[in-house]
């Protein structure tokens, strides 16, 4: 079963879906049978290198909601991803520009090497959830690409270069085209998209059953992420 998904290291969602996925198909015993192709989707194009504010200001503002409010959302989201065993810290996450990871995911696909591409993929994901990174850093960048097999010369390489920014906007355009609008967005071999982070629950069925109706979910588009909650 081959999973494309188009997804962004800065949306809390897009790394709570990925592991209650992830969960689901080791729940099943389906490690050997999935495969996956990570697409580029970036929330906000336009995002900073540097980091411009706190987590809770830059929430409360884009929602309009007082801060007090903006910081219980946040925690909220936070015990979604606690729940599906990520040590999740949403509140004090450092936002800057995710362009250069989508481009390191890029070249860690590029090495054809399936393990490194998982790897990476989840090291940028923790560098921002988890470590409260600035993804926009080299530093970052070329730790978590090492860690997770690359050669330290070739993403040097990569980051002073434009190389894989061609196929970061071949995968937005995809997205463009295909009418995806926020993130994540799975599509499954059948032509179902899951345009949203479901339960793990729901996985476990759509995995099992190749479902034809998309249960409810949780997505962020550029405008935000939904501020509905209450949902796990």
């Amino acid at each position: 079963m081959h999973i494309i998904y188009w997804s962004d290291y800065a949306c809390p969602y897009c790394y709570i879906a990925e592991r209650r996925l992830h969960n689901a198909i080791r729940a099943l015993g389906m490690e050997a049978e999935v495969t996956f192709e990570p697409r580029a989707f970036e929330l906000d194009p336009g995002a900073p290198k540097t980091v411009q504010s706190d987590t809770a200001t830059r929430f409360a503002r884009k929602y309009g909601l007082p801060l007090v409010q903006a910081q219980a959302q946040i925690e909220h989201i936070s015990a979604l991803g606690r729940e599906a065993g990520i040590d999740f810290r949403y509140a004090t996450t450092q936002y800057t520009n995710t362009f250069d990871a989508h481009r390191l995911m890029k070249l860690a696909l590029a090495t054809g090497d399936k393990e490194i591409a998982a790897k990476t993929n989840e090291l940028l994901f923790a560098a921002y959830f988890t470590k409260n990174l600035r993804l926009a850093d080299e530093s970052t960048l070329l730790d978590a690409g090492t860690e997770a097999g690359l050669e330290r010369e070739k993403i040097l390489a990569m980051l002073h270069s434009d190389e894989f920014a061609d196929e970061v906007r071949a995968d937005e355009r995809a997205a463009a085209e295909r009418g995806v609008r926020g993130v994540p967005f799975f599509l499954f071999p059948d032509g179902m998209t899951i345009p949203g982070a479901i339960s793990e629950r729901d996985f476990k069925e759509l995995l099992q059953r190749n479902r034809t109706s998309a249960p409810a979910a949780q997505q962020c588009g550029p405008e935000g992420c939904a501020v509905d909650f209450g949902r796990k």
